[in-house]
């Protein structure tokens, strides 16, 4: 094999290994039939999430996640993929989820990457459904607020009585 192009795929294997070692969530999708369009839009959404959306060689991408010791990725690249990067656990799996949707048989959520661990595309689409991380703190505030409203309530009911 000529030397440069080796020197290429290595440069490559170890872009994706930074990437994924910088990404808390790892989403392969399989995006066959989608225009340069959708995709372009896809990638505008991500983009505003901290997300990015690369399309690699199979082969590279399996052995650098081979290197960084993710087991069971390689039963879902195979195909036309898609590879999406997200600093966020939530956001990037949201936005996949909302374009699979939108594009029913075309963009197919395969698997993906969340903290280190392998997750089949059921579990990436569990992800995709739980609260942004805004939501999770409003669900925590107003948690920690329900007693001290009640009790406001209780005490107000026992003044009006009086």
């Amino acid at each position: 094999m000529n030397q440069a192009v080796l020197a290429s795929k290595i440069e490559t294997v170890k872009t994706i290994s930074e990437k994924a070692k910088n990404s808390k969530t790892i989403l392969i999708c399989e995006y066959r039939g989608l225009t340069v369009a959708q995709l372009e839009e896809i990638r505008r959404a991500l983009r505003k999430e901290n997300a990015e959306m690369c399309v690699l060689k199979n082969s590279l991408v399996e052995r650098a996640f081979t290197e960084l010791g993710y087991t069971g990725v390689e039963t879902v690249l195979y195909g036309p993929n898609a590879i999406v990067f997200s600093e966020d656990v939530i956001a990037a799996a949201k936005v996949i989820a909302k374009y699979a949707r939108k594009h029913r048989d075309v963009l197919v959520i395969k698997g993906g990457v969340v903290e280190g661990k392998f997750a089949d595309a059921e579990t990436m689409k569990e992800v995709a459904k739980l609260p942004g991380r805004e939501g999770l703190i409003s669900m925590f505030l107003s948690c920690l607020q329900a007693p001290v409203r009640s009790f406001a309530c209780a005490v107000k009911a026992v003044a009006e009585q009086k």
